[in-house]
């Protein structure tokens, strides 16, 4: 069975091209989201880290970019190690004036381990709202 994909939108004080590059650059990115490694908006480029929940159990996530249009959507698989499960994570931007729509879609989360209360629906509502409410409106805008 498949649930509805949780999605958020905000509304940045921010140009298209930064937001952009907030979430395409892996320097930029670790000051808002995940210390990654390596990132590279190509489509096949695969990239990992680590998240920690509040009680401090650290998953190593896998992620492969599935899509690239330069300045408007990003998507990428989103897996754990040792979990069946396989998600997709959209960034999609719609300019709105001088200002940035963005809209980001987590389908699949019932694909996730349903015996693990960190893979809950409402873990990654609280999450992405954090980061996307949070996180990087904060970094965005302060450019």
């Amino acid at each position: 069975m498949q649930s509805k994909p949780f999605t958020i939108e905000r509304i940045y004080n921010a140009a298209i091209d930064t937001v952009w590059q907030a979430i395409t650059d892996k320097n930029k990115m670790k000051e808002w989201y995940f210390d990654l490694a390596e990132f590279k908006p190509e489509v096949g480029f695969e990239f990992s880290f680590y998240g920690e929940t509040e009680e401090k159990k650290r998953y190593l996530h896998l992620c492969r970019i599935t899509e690239v249009v330069v300045g408007k959507k990003l998507s990428y698989s989103w897996r754990y190690e040792d979990d069946p499960g396989d998600s997709l994570v959209t960034f999609e931007l719609f300019p709105e004036g001088n200002k940035t729509k963005l809209k980001l879609t987590h389908s699949g989360l019932e694909t996730f381990s349903a015996s693990n209360p960190d893979f809950a629906k409402e873990n990654f509502e609280k999450g992405w709202t954090e980061i996307i409410g949070t996180s990087l409106k904060e970094y965005v805008e302060k450019k």
